[in-house]
């Protein structure tokens, strides 16, 4: 590593719970494709270009989302992997120990995966100056001007706001947690605050060296996973021992407003954090009338809808100002100005012993992906199975449940207690319960199996596994 290179950290551990339905635990808002093609993600990392090059990435995740649904979308970058999560401080505590690891100390930008930003020159502008900033020791976050009395943002109020111009550097007097209304209409009128963007720009060592002083549990434990990384060679083994001992705090409350080092660059790039099904509504590409209507959707007589179909055909008439969400499993229907309620409903789910907030019907896995077709409490499970080519399940077995897999396109390899099969389009096997077994594909193209599972216990933590190829 360059003394002068300049590293980009993406946390993208969040849970993205405003965004349900299609935004679940298990698949968060940062890996799905809201604004275009691109994940959002994705998004973040091709912004950075030609700034930051793809190879100094470093994303913060959970291990979860790395050996699920996200395997995929994570394996081209360096990646930190959070067996538990503990907010923005440990996060950005254990990226900037990891960049210092060979001795370096370099720049690192601290972004959120999951926010949108229309002008990709201007935010590029913006981190130039910010890096600049940052190189003389500061810590620099980007303020974007208030345009509403929001109340679902932090504030930052500055000191010398009259010399503000975009890019400017200005001091920095206080933070706000997201305030009530009239303290947010009272924000506007004076002038001077700008919304907490949650971005960020500082030499690690300069983060670290605050980090000790207002957070010194979190530098303790971090030194910790440091000192047995070394010692082991094996960083992630480290992590998964001591990362829950840390305390779960954002690194606004735990440092920055604390800090004597900070510095508020004004921005103004069409910055969006995508927080809600409203705001997802703003971003988008509108009609007319100022619906965004995003897939099979027949909207007639309707005005200011965000109306998204997943699957199905949604037909509206005679609609304002809702947001109608559809996928697979579940319809959102809400009034766009009562949005920010959406957690209520994954609270309620989750205290009713649902599993609509923690993934969708088809989910996805390193080998390829499964699709629930039918469930009953009687005791069956009726999937769809998809295995890209090369792909191959752990060597598993079950203790509830027995399973029968019939091919219908391509060519199975199969593991069955002692015996190796290879099953073709149009044949079965049976897996009696408690016997090891495996599936694979080891053909050119998809291997689509439907599988049937009977048993007094169908949950997908029925599983013991004995090898994998993906570290699961």
């Amino acid at each position: 590593m360059k003394e002068n290179e300049v590293f980009a950290v993406i946390l993208a551990g969040g849970s993205g719970s405003r965004l349900w339905p299609l935004s679940r635990r298990n698949l968060p808002k940062q890996f799905l494709a809201l604004d275009g093609d691109a994940t959002m993600l994705q998004a973040t990392i091709n912004r950075l270009s030609p700034v930051i090059k793809a190879g100094n990435v470093l994303i913060v995740t959970q291990e979860s989302h790395a050996k699920g649904e996200a395997y995929h979308a994570l394996l081209a970058y360096q990646s930190l992997f959070e067996p538990v999560g503990r907010n923005t401080a440990p996060a950005i505590a254990l990226a900037a120990a990891r960049l210092m690891a060979d001795g370096a100390d370099p720049v690192m930008v601290v972004l959120p995966a999951d926010h949108v930003i229309k002008d990709e020159a201007g935010f590029r502008a913006s981190l130039q100056s910010a890096i600049e900033v940052a190189e003389t020791g500061k810590l620099v976050t980007f303020g974007i001007k208030p345009t509403r009395p929001d109340t679902g943002f932090g504030y930052i109020k500055t000191v010398n706001s009259e010399q503000e111009t975009v890019n400017s550097v200005l001091g920095v007097e206080r933070f706000t947690e997201k305030p009530d209304q009239a303290t947010a209409e009272r924000f506007l009128a004076e002038g001077g605050y700008y919304w907490n963007s949650g971005m960020f720009v500082w030499r690690a060592s300069v983060i670290l060296a605050e980090i000790e002083q207002h957070l010194p549990e979190v530098y303790r434990i971090v030194q910790e996973i440091g000192a047995e990384s070394r010692m082991t060679g094996n960083c992630q083994q480290a992590i998964d021992k001591h990362f829950a001992a840390m305390p779960s705090i954002s690194i606004d409350y735990g440092v920055l407003e604390k800090s004597s080092r900070v510095s508020l660059i004004p921005c103004d790039f069409g910055w969006n954090d995508v927080g809600s099904w409203h705001a997802v509504h703003e971003i988008s590409a509108k009609d007319a009338d100022g619906n965004a209507l995003q897939g099979n959707v027949i909207a007639i007589g309707c005005k200011n809808n965000l109306i998204r179909a997943e699957k199905r055909l949604v037909a509206a008439i005679g609609i304002e100002d809702l947001c109608v969400i559809e996928t697979a499993d579940a319809i959102l229907i809400s009034r766009s100005d009562q949005t920010q309620r959406v957690r209520e409903v994954v609270d309620a789910l989750q205290e009713n012993g649902a599993s609509e907030h923690v993934c969708h019907v088809t989910v996805r896995r390193p080998w390829g992906s499964y699709t629930v077709l039918e469930e009953d409490r009687e005791g069956f499970k009726l999937k769809r199975i998809e295995v890209a080519p090369g792909g191959k399940l752990s060597l598993q077995s079950h203790a509830h449940r027995s399973e029968h897999w019939v091919v219908v396109s391509g060519t199975a390899t199969v593991t069955n207690g002692e015996e190796i099969i290879t099953v073709n389009k149009n044949q079965s096997t049976y897996i009696p319960m408690g016997t090891k077994h495996r599936l694979e594909n080891r053909g050119k193209i998809p291997l689509h199996i439907v599988e049937i599972q009977v048993g007094e216990y169908l949950g997908e933590d029925d599983i013991e596994r004995f090898d994998d190829n993906y570290g699961r």
